[in-house]
């Protein structure tokens, strides 16, 4: 299978540069020394980060670039490593018609056509191990999502509070909970079918995701049920936040066929204590949604 490493040679490089060119190159069999210890080293993991960084310290070793980036918009991935110097090359890998993201490289003198060569040799033996990666990474954010709202799961939901719960006792930031849920909903289900219950859960879905900020992270936690953790966010700004989804929600008409119908939620709030595990926030936000679903419905409560 042909492989495609597309040099793209910055303005500094281009002049002199002139191999940097698209190549159709077959990949190589591992040979001896650094390139059999590489291949060893990328057939050991399916973290992208870890198997970038044994690539980086293999061109290091070989080149002596001292920085490296790795960019796939794909995949939503980032990676910077070093401090970037004057001469550079910058690569596009794709495997057939794939695109597997673009590979950065610089250091403080020009790149001859015998780096450039050695750096390809070497791509030769990533973009196997990085494509799988790729697939690997994409199949975990795939069971991370709710397939009906295109929200995040119960379980991304656990993982990621934990990690939120770090953070904020660590830079010693606010941390609140909404939890809310769709009031009568089992109504919708039987007056007018399941498939119209779904499509008002995903336009409530989307009307929530208008009014919180790109930080805030929406999960569906099970049927009717949804949460969002709003990171950096004090009592105060949670419960003016948890108001404007009440009534934005509340506003909203949805049409269906000839069916339409009007939604409401109750939502409860909590903010992060001392010593507070991510159970005990949600079980006290869960408790007052469940107070304000006792006393009325479509309301705000703060958790207790």
């Amino acid at each position: 299978m042909a492989i495609l490493l597309h040099s793209e040679p910055t303005l500094r490089d281009a002049q002199n540069d002139s191999s940097q060119d698209s190549h159709g190159l077959q990949r190589p069999a591992p040979g001896t020394g650094i390139e059999w210890e590489l291949n060893r080293k990328l057939q050991t993991s399916l973290d992208i980060n870890q198997i970038l960084n044994f690539f980086f310290e293999a061109v290091h070793t070989e080149l002596a670039c001292t920085h490296f980036s790795y960019d796939c918009p794909e995949s939503g991935l980032e990676l910077s490593q070093g401090k970037a110097k004057r001469h550079t090359c910058n690569y596009q890998l794709k495997l057939a018609n794939e695109s597997l993201g673009r590979l950065r490289f610089t250091r403080s003198r020009r790149f001859s056509e015998q780096d450039l060569q050695r750096v390809e040799e070497l791509l030769c033996l990533l973009v196997y191990p990085l494509r799988n990666a790729l697939m690997y990474k994409a199949a975990l954010q795939q069971a991370m999502r709710d397939t009906l709202t295109g929200t995040l799961n119960r379980a991304a939901f656990d993982t990621m509070l934990a990690k939120e719960i770090e953070i904020a006792e660590r830079h010693n930031n606010p941390l609140s909970l909404l939890v809310l849920d769709i009031d009568h909903f089992k109504n919708i289900n039987d007056s007018f079918g399941h498939a119209m219950g779904d499509n008002a859960l995903r336009a409530m879905v989307d009307r929530v995701n208008e009014k919180i900020r790109s930080s805030d992270i929406m999960f569906r936690y099970g049927g009717e049920e949804f949460t969002i953790i709003l990171s950096n966010t004090g009592t105060d700004g949670a419960l003016l936040l948890a108001e404007r989804i009440r009534e934005a929600i509340e506003e909203m008409l949805y049409i269906n066929d000839d069916a339409s119908i009007r939604i409401t939620v109750s939502i409860g709030v909590s903010t992060l204590v001392t010593a507070e595990s991510g159970s005990e926030l949600f079980e006290r936000a869960d408790k007052a949604l469940y107070e304000a679903k006792r006393t009325g419905r479509n309301q705000v409560l703060l958790a207790k």
